[in-house]
């Protein structure tokens, strides 16, 4: 018998290995539904591992067994569906299996000639979302680590559309303070990108937001034409489809007529609204989306993706060789007929098969399961925003256009002693771990965030969270609700 090379393992332990990680996997995801999100507050540790460097083998056994159940036993559980929080689902298990598939055979998808058949996947769930926005012409585009790495790319398309040059000469062959614009409400990675990309974070105008959180249009008119007279160069708007706060969808149409009449670039941050095109029912949420240069969608949101997940698209797809295309000695060749490698159309070079998961997902489930998923967590999210309108409590502080519910406290006072009580219910309700909720800001004034994100959330685990709140509100307040039972 041969001697074992580092790092391989003979069958027989491979499959030991994997068919324990499948068992203790499957134990997790049945708990799913009742776990909690993370330990209770006097039992949480942030102090850092203190474990020397490994310098010897060890059972692989024993430790693939002691990491997972700590990572279980002591781990803040996003998948959970009592995790009220942030743009983070429960995968759908069919992806963790795809995520499986593509660690073992460990694609390249920066040229065709490396990848093929991983890299037509990927264009295939492309052109499927695609023809999901509405696009008939030509487009492209390519899945990213997420929104960040998708916005970046689209302001660097913008910039590549708008300033030829600008990609070989550097921003200041410009000769002007180049601008851009999205709602006081998107997010920031548009900040960051612009950083990024050399413009400077100040480039990016941050347009007031109206009473239904969108992006104030005739205060975008007039910032524009005051940025023209000033001597600035405005080249793109960002609308958000989906804000991270609130859910708020800017009104897509209007801004694509503005962005026409002065020849900017129109790029849709729908990172993770964008998602209902997926939806027949609510496809009308984004009214106008097709008329983008560029759109930004993270299936690693609504889509029960596992990190990573992100795709940014264009419909002027030859900006993506302008801004990102390279000559390199090295890389194989692609025959002509083929189409444009990886490489010279993204920020990424190497480039892991991240369209897999959502490609076999929608080839095992298929469209409409989005839809009936999508289709029930908006109807979830109304019945909760109507159980925050008929609370003692509590008051809906924004309209619910996504599964995203702002709550204030009905509590007389400045708005620092609204914030302090919102915090103050944010830590009773999560002081036990078993759920997740937080406290943030929507047009400068606190309020209580909560999403559902789960598939696996339903009315069981809201109801409960609805009697959490109310016992934490009353423990707060110091009296009772006179109704605050769940509406149906």
């Amino acid at each position: 018998m041969k001697p074992l090379l580092p790092f391989d393992l003979d069958s027989d332990l491979r499959r030991r290995l994997g068919h324990r990680l499948i068992d203790l996997i499957d134990d997790y995801f049945a708990d799913l539904p009742d776990r909690p999100v993370q330990l209770p507050a006097s039992q949480r540790s942030f102090e850092p591992l203190h474990n020397p460097l490994p310098e010897a083998a060890a059972d692989p056994e024993a430790v693939l067994e002691q990491v997972t159940r700590e990572l279980i036993e002591k781990g803040f559980h996003v998948p959970s569906a009592n995790y009220f929080g942030l743009m983070n689902p429960t995968p759908a298990y069919i992806a963790v299996l795809a995520e499986t598939l593509v660690a073992a055979l460990n694609p390249q998808l920066a040229t065709m000639a490396r990848s093929q058949l991983a890299s037509k996947i990927e264009q295939e769930t492309l052109r499927w979302i695609g023809e999901r926005i509405g696009w008939g012409g030509a487009f492209d585009g390519s899945f990213t680590s997420g929104g960040n790495e998708a916005n970046f790319t689209a302001l660097a398309l913008a910039l590549a559309a708008r300033f030829p040059n600008a990609t070989e000469e550097g921003v200041a062959s410009i000769g002007a303070q180049p601008v851009f614009y999205a709602s006081a409400e998107s997010h920031h990675s548009l900040d960051k990108s612009a950083g990024l990309l050399g413009i400077g974070r100040r480039a990016l105008r941050r347009v007031p937001v109206n009473a239904r959180l969108e992006m104030d249009l005739p205060q975008l008119e007039t910032a524009i034409a005051a940025d023209i007279s000033a001597g600035k160069i405005p080249f793109a708007v960002v609308a958000t489809a989906g804000t991270t706060n609130s859910g708020a969808i800017d009104d897509l149409e209007a801004i694509a007529a503005i962005c026409r009449h002065r020849k900017l670039w129109f790029h849709v941050d729908g990172a993770y609204g964008a998602a209902a095109i997926f939806s027949d029912q609510h496809r009308n949420l984004l009214r106008g989306i097709e008329q983008a240069a560029s759109i930004t969608i993270d299936p690693h949101k609504w889509l029960a993706m596992p990190f990573a997940a992100g795709v940014i698209l264009t419909s002027q797809p030859e900006m993506l060789s302008r801004a990102f295309g390279i000559a390199t000695p090295y890389m194989p060749k692609t025959a002509a007929s083929l189409p444009v490698d990886n490489f010279k159309i993204s920020a990424q070079w190497s480039r892991r098969a991240n369209a897999f998961k959502l490609w076999l997902t929608l080839r095992i489930h298929g469209r409409q399961a989005y839809e009936q998923h999508i289709n029930r967590q908006l109807a979830l999210a109304q019945d909760f925003g109507r159980w925050l309108e008929n609370s003692a409590h509590f008051e809906l502080a924004a309209p619910v256009r996504l599964p995203i519910l702002n709550g204030r406290v009905r509590l007389p006072g400045g708005e620092e002693k609204i914030a302090a009580a919102h915090l103050a219910v944010v830590e009773e309700v999560t002081r036990d771990g078993r759920r997740w909720i937080s406290e943030t800001k929507v047009a400068g004034r606190s309020v209580i965030r909560i999403m559902i994100v789960s598939y696996l959330t339903g009315e069981k685990q809201i109801a409960e969270l609805q009697a959490a709140m109310t016992a934490a509100a009353e423990k707060v307040f110091g009296r009772k609700a006179a109704h605050s039972q769940p509406v149906r």
